[in-house]
């Protein structure tokens, strides 16, 4: 899985970096809107789990419960692009339930669904890799999935069990797209909140990092605003906000105060998060030239852009191949190294090892920490409250619902701290099937636990991912080109405002997608060493090219810091 493109840096190999250990455990602020997958999938969830209660029907919840997890994608989006992913979120778990359960039925040799398994999750966080579709990723599908290899299944009971989880998948879709008749723009007011603090952050403190966040939050915002359908009043004053934020962290220096303030960017942020009227930005000079451009980006767009975006992020070169090939050998070998062992449904090692794979060695190096103590700490917190699950369908109900919400409000503070309530939460929902010997689950869920993590990262060092720095190459040459095209812009005595804010936006992204890549590069181990000169040189470069075509449209000021293309 080798790139066969070369760089300009000498070919040796990067040293390998020391694996980060307290850092990986520290705890971090929680998300700002962690409670909206947590309350979705309650919702999504206590409603089909009642009604299987009052029906006697338990043993169901599996098949339901696959519906309601698709509660938890797209909250991120706004809510005209979030009805189409949450869909395609709900028919992409219909379709690898189906693989699994026919796999099931026709099958009960555990080689046979090991292999379906890895097979699965593979495919899953390739297309999901590839489609950005969000938190929390390929996980879920593959939890859901795995888990269905290893049920008892018939073959007459597929479609049932498949209308099922059809059934609550789509009220799972009209719990994550109803707020939209609430607040239509929440969404698109987050974003933009997050463009304006990530600005005052800037502007406080100027540093490259900070500039990158800056940038990065500003694109995500324009790529939100895009996405959102036609624009109302309340969009338009939120663009407005978004081209503030832009300029602000553009260039400092003599453009006005209002812009560079870093107190009244977080004001205007905090009131833009809140439900009252969306602040109204100051009169930023070039600000009706960048809208037009707005305005000429979102008639261009189409559905098929998203779908080349797409087919070329799994093309040939593609850095996402080497990750699904980690997958499918980590999940095979774990899986099968737990039936080596004794285990006799290894499903949770698949899921286990599946749910390791980031971008590079180091990122996937602190999953493995964090899936590893936090299903040991998880176990025990099982082992505490198993006898009052026991108590009663309705008790085993609420306690999978309470871990449910305990997983969605602790796992943006670190992903362990997710796990300690994601492990008995998986737990319990054996329990819907019949109870089990408290021991044998304890003991086989942290041998899965313990195999799953060590073979996972093992195949993640061994299977090398050398088109990272590849993707490297690429993107120095991406910024190098549209950095030209800009330049070349730049130099027509009256270029038009619509091609200014188009070749702005091309650089804004390429140099965030060259951050990325040189980010993650520098976390894969066994590569040719990354031409980090390079790197900072076409930043740089780049950056001083924004604040030149920013400075053609109005929006800030010559300064010595902003001055040159």
């Amino acid at each position: 899985m080798s790139d066969t493109t070369t760089l300009p840096s000498p070919s040796r190999h990067r040293p390998v970096r020391r694996l980060p250990l307290k850092a990986a455990l520290r705890l971090g602020r929680p998300s700002g809107t962690w409670f909206k997958p947590a309350l979705s999938v309650v919702v999504a969830s206590l409603v089909p789990n009642l009604i299987l209660l009052s029906l006697d029907r338990l043993d169901l919840v599996m098949y339901t419960m696959a519906g309601s997890l698709c509660a938890l994608y797209g909250h991120h989006l706004p809510y005209a692009r979030r009805a189409g992913t949450v869909a395609r979120v709900v028919l992409g778990m219909l379709a690898g339930l189906a693989v699994a359960l026919i796999t099931a039925s026709l099958t009960d040799s555990t080689a046979i669904l090991i292999a379906v398994g890895a097979l699965l999750a593979a495919a899953q966080k390739a297309l999901v890799d590839a489609s950005r579709v969000g938190p929390p990723a390929h996980v879920i599908f593959t939890f859901v999935t795995s888990a269905a290899l290893f049920a008892p299944q018939q073959l007459d009971q597929v479609p049932g069990h498949l209308a099922l989880t059809l059934a609550v998948g789509a009220f799972s879709w009209c719990v994550t797209v109803g707020p939209a008749l609430l607040r239509r723009e929440g969404p698109e007011r987050r974003a933009t909140a997050r463009a304006l603090d990530a600005a005052a952050a800037y502007t406080a403190d100027p540093d490259p990092r900070s500039r990158h966040t800056a940038a990065t939050a500003v694109h995500s915002a324009w790529q939100t605003l895009l996405a959102a359908g036609r624009p109302s009043p309340e969009r338009r004053a939120l663009e407005r906000l978004v081209v503030t934020a832009e300029a602000a962290f553009a260039g400092r220096g003599d453009a006005p105060a209002a812009v560079t303030d870093p107190a009244r960017l977080r004001a205007w942020a905090a009131r833009t998060r809140a439900r009252g009227p969306v602040p109204v930005a100051p009169d930023v000079p070039g600000a009706t030239a960048e809208l037009f451009g707005i305005d000429a980006e979102r008639a261009g767009r189409s559905r098929r852009d998203a779908r080349r975006t797409m087919l070329r992020a799994l093309g040939p070169g593609s850095p996402l191949l080497p990750i699904a090939v980690r997958t499918l050998i980590g999940c095979a070998l774990a899986g099968y190294v737990c039936m080596a062992l004794g285990v006799g449904r290894p499903y949770w090692a698949i899921v286990t090892a599946a749910s390791l794979y980031q971008a590079n060695v180091t990122l996937t190096w602190n999953r493995a920490l964090q899936r590893t103590l936090g299903n040991l700490v998880g176990v025990l917190v099982f082992a505490a409250i198993l006898p009052l699950s026991r108590i009663g369908g309705l008790a085993l109900v609420l306690c999978c619902l309470f871990f449910n919400f305990a997983a969605e409000a602790l796992i943006t503070r670190n992903y362990w701290l997710g796990s300690v309530a994601v492990t008995p939460m998986a737990l319990l929902v054996l329990e819907f099937g019949g109870a089990h010997p408290a021991g044998e689950l304890i003991g086989d869920r942290v041998l899965d636990t313990l195999v799953g993590a060590a073979v996972g990262f093992l195949v993640t060092v061994a299977v090398t991912n050398k088109r990272a720095t590849g993707r490297v190459e690429r993107a120095l040459a991406a910024v190098e080109a549209v950095r030209a095209d800009s330049v070349r812009v730049l130099a027509q005595s009256a270029p038009a405002p619509a091609a200014l804010d188009a070749s702005r936006r091309r650089l804004t992204a390429a140099v965030v997608e060259l951050r990325e890549a040189g980010d993650t590069a520098a976390g894969e181990w066994w590569q040719r060493a990354l031409p980090e000169e390079e790197l900072l040189a076409a930043e740089r470069a780049a950056h001083r090219t924004l604040a030149a075509t920013a400075r053609r449209q109005g929006l800030i000021f010559p300064t010595p810091e902003n001055g040159a293309v």
